[in-house]
């Protein structure tokens, strides 16, 4: 198909192109196309206009891998259980027992994705040796594509595990499947290549945002702004290194991310939302405590002085820890979110997330697992209530059936829990949020020797870790505690805050990942190092549950200790608590590594 070229050079009519694209191309097999899809060089990569296009229309052909994603990353690991509702397929991932004609199992899919990655890539080098754009505009884009490409080959390897690499846009996806020029390589040295490609990338910031920057792909689109619709590349940057066992690398890129205002983050407003100027500068993506009086965060929270009341709970659409997966992008939503999509009813593709999980207006495909409710019923919250309210908002009880509602909070009316419009399938795909980058950063912190910081970020906090004694209103100075400023980049905070004078640090309001959830801290018992490292592995099914990250986080930690049985031991506490007859077979077959991996089969 050949795309019409505009008639006018204008953000909207980039959007508007990529969608129609996206729409149009749903009529052929996802499949069978070839690069030029979405442009061909003789009507388009004609100007940066034509640039942004072909970056919008990679990332429409991206949210076409959204289902696959979820099930691949979450399905396959301990906290989701097919209904009897699923098909064939869907049990097979769950009890890893896949066929090689399993459509979930197929890596063609974001073969497909990465054809198109390279081709603009290709056709970006280009352009820039023509002077059809100009060289920031050419670092900026060939570094959100390449970045891109180097994400969708991790999810590749983490699930097919050998596989090949292939640079070049190919005429047809069947050629990957030429060992003679694209032979198979291990995981490993694909994560070396993966850094190696990442690390040469020339623009690792975000794109830039102001009012005197003229860059088309920052931009509001039917009321939804796209300035977290671009991979983070410091985020992936940290994930290569800690995948690899960079440990200082990887805190490295997480903790330039968890500060924002030194990586190229609307530089032009002094009092914008990512300007150390400004109050909200002490929030961003830095987990911040809960706002006690009103609840305006994003936090588990009751009612101010009513903390042992349970029916004082904050559980709604505007306030609390719910409230981040369904609110505006607002200040509060910005804090937490990295990397996230939107799904809309104008433009394909459709919301996959309703037919998967809704039992109301859905085909209730999967569920929570017995064993992620057991997760979050064995937690213990600062007032004495047994029970993680994450658990309590991340699924609910519909019909007498449990009911995965992370991505259904836009779907479903906010009191009754009904579909406001059967047809009106909006919503969003959740990549990557604060709460993940705080983890991984306590995970590579921890193996790098930091063990006490890592206990921070997942329990308390800094301030509350580092802080010294305490005494009486004038004897609690605090001024050579609550920092770990004896340290070097990237683990030299200052969480200090005081008010005579009034005084407050960067990271005053770090309050940990269980402080945000309202917890009480996670012991450490024996080995420290491997101790906070199973606390840090629990804390990622208690807060990211249906994100994404359970799988990779499993067989990440499972291949750095050597020990099968963290993957083997997962899939059966799964299976024998909802019932699967073979859970004892399934877990001896997932000792062995290789079983780990799905057939590589086009």
């Amino acid at each position: 198909m050949k795309m019409i070229a505009f008639k006018k050079k204008t953000v909207r009519n980039i959007w508007l192109m990529a969608a129609f694209s996206l729409a149009a191309s749903s009529c052929k097999k996802l499949l069978d196309k070839q690069p030029e899809t979405f442009l061909t060089t003789t009507q388009m990569y004609r100007n940066v206009y034509d640039a942004d296009a072909a970056v919008i229309g990679v990332y429409g052909k991206l949210m076409g891998l959204a289902k696959q994603y979820i099930v691949l990353n979450e399905l396959r690991a301990d906290l989701m259980q097919v209904t009897d509702n699923a098909d064939a397929d869907l049990r097979e991932i769950s009890s890893h027992t896949v066929s090689a004609t399993n459509p979930y199992a197929n890596p063609r899919p974001f073969y497909a994705v990465i054809n198109d990655c390279n081709d603009v890539l290709k056709n970006l080098k280009i352009m820039v040796a023509a002077n059809k754009i100009k060289q920031a505009e050419f670092d900026q884009r060939y570094s959100d594509i390449g970045c891109l490409r180097s994400w969708l080959y991790l999810q590749v390897g983490i699930h097919w595990g050998n596989i090949p690499y292939v640079t070049d846009p190919l005429e047809t996806i069947d050629a990957v499947k030429d060992a003679s020029k694209f032979p198979i390589i291990p995981f490993n040295q694909l994560i070396d290549s993966l850094i190696n490609f990442t690390n040469t990338l020339p623009y690792q910031q975000p794109y830039p945002m102001g009012a005197s920057i003229n860059t088309g792909l920052m931009t509001n689109f039917d009321g939804y702004s796209t300035r977290r619709f671009f991979i983070d590349k410091f985020a992936l940057l940290g994930d290569l290194n800690l995948w690899k066992g960079n440990y200082t690398a990887a805190a490295t890129y997480y903790r330039k991310l968890m500060e924002p205002v030194n990586n190229g983050y609307d530089t032009d407003n002094a009092n914008s939302l990512y300007s150390i100027g400004g109050l909200q500068y002490y929030d961003q993506f830095k987990q911040p405590f809960a706002s006690v009086t009103d609840n305006n965060d994003l936090c588990i929270g009751y009612i101010r002085f009513k903390e042992s009341d349970i029916n004082s709970f904050i559980d709604n659409n505007t306030q609390g820890w719910r409230s981040m997966f369904v609110r505006s992008q607002d200040a509060n939503w910005q804090k937490q979110w990295v990397w996230e999509l939107p799904f809309n009813n104008n433009f394909a593709p459709e919301n996959p997330f309703i037919n998967l999980f809704s039992n109301r207006g859905g085909s209730y495909l999967v569920k929570p697992s017995k064993q992620a409710i057991d997760n979050w019923n064995s937690q213990t919250q600062t007032n004495g209530f047994p029970f993680d309210g994450r658990g309590s908002l991340t699924y609910r009880t519909f019909d007498g059936q449990p009911v995965i509602c992370k991505y259904l909070y836009s779907y479903l009316d906010g009191t009754t829990f009904l579909p406001a419009n059967l047809l009106q399938k909006n919503g969003n795909w959740f990549l990557n949020r604060a709460a993940n980058v705080h983890l991984k950063f306590a995970e590579a912190a921890n193996r790098d020797g930091r063990r006490k910081l890592a206990y921070g970020f997942l329990n308390i906090g800094i301030s509350g870790t580092f802080a010294g004694p305490l005494g009486t209103a004038t004897t609690n100075d605090q001024t050579n505690y609550e920092n770990t400023l004896y340290e070097s980049f990237p683990y030299n905070f200052d969480a200090r805050y005081g008010d005579a004078p009034r005084f407050r640090a960067d990271w005053y309001k770090n309050t940990g990942i269980r402080g945000t959830a309202r917890l009480n801290a996670a012991p450490v018992s024996g080995d420290s190092t491997l101790s906070i490292e199973n606390s840090i592995l629990t804390e990622g099914a208690l807060e990211l549950a249906y994100e994404g990250e359970r799988w990779p986080d499993l067989v990440r930690i499972a291949i750095r200790r050597n020990d099968n049985s963290i993957v083997a031991n997962a899939i059966f506490n799964k299976l024998s608590k909802d019932g699967f007859a073979n859970a004892a077979a399934i877990q001896a077959k997932l000792m062995d590594r290789k079983n780990w991996y799905l057939p590589f089969q086009f």
